[in-house]
């Protein structure tokens, strides 16, 4: 007996190894494009402010990073974080082999997207007006609003390029991505550099060259869906269907914006408290590098965080639970894998990183102190990009909001104020306030994942794609049973 239970445990765990090596090669071979795809996007904006601080002057590298900080926060977050409803709907659809929704839940994702650029194009016409009124410089605040509205055509570019990069996400589907994306940072480059150095554009220039990126962008895209047979099942014509699940679309969308933009609005607030201490030069930068360096870093956990979105929603479009026990497992692991690597890198080049953005030694010592804390925020989005990413594949991205509102709200930011204005650890402070939000976001996102009823799970999802009818003849006990 004691042989045939060696046996046994023996056979259970090569079964086990197995499936995780091959879960492995399924995450990998979404992340690792993706990781690219993401990097090769942010460069957009380092190109932009490249080319704008060689040419111009202080005055238009501040509008610049300001109008970018802002358009970013007001705009493209809200789309990226409302595109993650498709997460959801096209990721199950898919999973689920219901080509047609797939495509009609997209169709519905442009034209939802597109209706919320209305009321932000009104933000942003205004720009100079928020700006001056929360005691900005007023010429940088004209220069700044002059940058947002010829960014207005790349905003409603995004309207259709977020959803299109779902739409490639949720099949698998990376790189075709990284060409477009590759070809749009040439593409970039050269017409950023001749607008604002040959033409004498300026500001203007630059926002108009990110414009005409991303819907270069957009057309490759739509070129490689019409052309492609790799699209040939996903590929359906537009119907009044992309209308009427309006609804059932901001009911994930509404909550995923949220979601992305909580923890998103909370460091820029971070940002421009430091601007209130007694030395705000040194405070900014010091807060502004750990920012762009977490920046940087999250194009890496991202990825991972999309991997895992994609593979929970295709397997529980599939009605397979187990598999996305399998999924999420191995998404860990990657992620601890990555953080652990990230961070020791991190903290050994602690004393040489500040030199990367400045040659001044005492905002290079302040980054090498705050570093360890830094080392802890990094792990932290790891863990917390890959829990994101299975809420977002499962559906719940209304726990999601609650937990970020709770962790960054109700603990990060009045940590940060209480350690950075009262016990006067200025931006030591506020960073520790980040760090103890992303650490309660993290607790709060496993706890929620390790309780969820995976068979349930999967249960409604196919009861969300199918109609009543097919579940009536087919049933659902194979899911359950699972």
């Amino acid at each position: 007996m004691e042989e045939e239970s060696s046996r046994t445990e023996k056979w259970n765990w090569m079964k086990t190894r197995k499936a995780l090596l091959k879960e492995m090669k399924k995450v990998g071979s979404i992340a690792v494009p993706m990781v690219v795809v993401t990097m090769l996007q942010y460069l957009l904006q380092v190109v932009s402010m490249i080319i704008v601080g060689r040419h111009l002057g202080k005055l238009y590298i501040s509008s610049i990073a300001i109008a970018t900080s802002l358009t970013n926060v007001s705009g493209f977050s809200v789309l990226s974080g409302m595109a993650g409803g498709l997460e959801t709907l096209c990721g199950q659809a898919y999973g689920a082999e219901q080509y047609e929704k797939f495509g009609t839940y997209t169709y519905t994702a442009i034209i939802s997207l597109t209706l919320v650029c209305a009321p932000i194009t009104v933000l942003w016409i205004f720009l100079d007006k928020i700006l001056i009124l929360i005691d900005q410089d007023p010429l940088i605040s004209h220069e700044a609003r002059k940058y947002a509205i010829w960014l207005i055509p790349g905003l409603f570019g995004s309207a259709i390029l977020k959803p299109l990069t779902r739409f490639f996400q949720t099949q698998s589907l990376i790189s075709p991505m990284i060409l477009s994306s590759a070809l749009v940072l040439c593409f970039h480059i050269l017409t950023c550099w001749t607008l604002v150095h040959k033409l004498e554009l300026g500001l203007v220039g630059a926002a108009i060259a990110t414009s005409l990126g991303i819907w270069f962008n957009v057309v490759l895209l739509l070129s490689y869906v019409k052309y492609s047979s790799a699209c040939e099942k996903t590929r359906v014509t537009f119907s009044k269907k992309a209308l009427v699940g309006l609804g059932e679309f901001f009911r994930f969308a509404v909550p995923a914006a949220v979601m992305v933009c909580l923890k998103w609005w909370a460091c820029e607030l971070l940002v421009l408290l430091a601007g209130i201490f007694p030395n705000p030069e040194l405070e900014t930068s010091v807060l502004s590098i750990c920012l762009q360096i977490s920046t940087l870093h999250f194009t890496i956990s991202y990825a991972i965080g999309a991997a895992a979105s994609t593979r929970v929603s295709n397997e529980l479009g599939s009605g397979n639970p187990e598999a996305v026990r399998v999924a999420i497992s191995t998404s860990m692991f990657l992620a601890v894998t990555e953080a652990v690597i990230v961070s020791a890198t991190l903290f050994g080049c602690r004393h040489i990183l500040g030199y990367a953005y400045t040659h001044e030694s005492v905002i290079v010592h302040y980054v090498a102190v705050i570093t360890p804390l830094l080392c802890i925020s990094v792990f932290m989005d790891s863990l917390q990009s890959v829990l994101s990413g299975v809420a977002k594949g499962s559906g719940w991205q209304h726990l999601g909001a609650y937990v970020n509102l709770g962790a960054f709200y109700l603990v990060g930011v009045p940590v940060a104020v209480l350690l950075g204005f009262v016990a006067h650890f200025k931006a030591k402070g506020l960073w520790i306030g980040i760090v103890g939000g992303s650490i309660v976001q993290s607790m709060s996102l496993s706890i929620v994942t390790a309780l969820t009823n995976w068979n349930k799970q999967a249960n409604m999802a196919r009861e969300r794609i199918f109609d009543s009818k097919y579940l009536e003849e087919n049933g659902t006990e194979h899911v359950t049973n699972a």
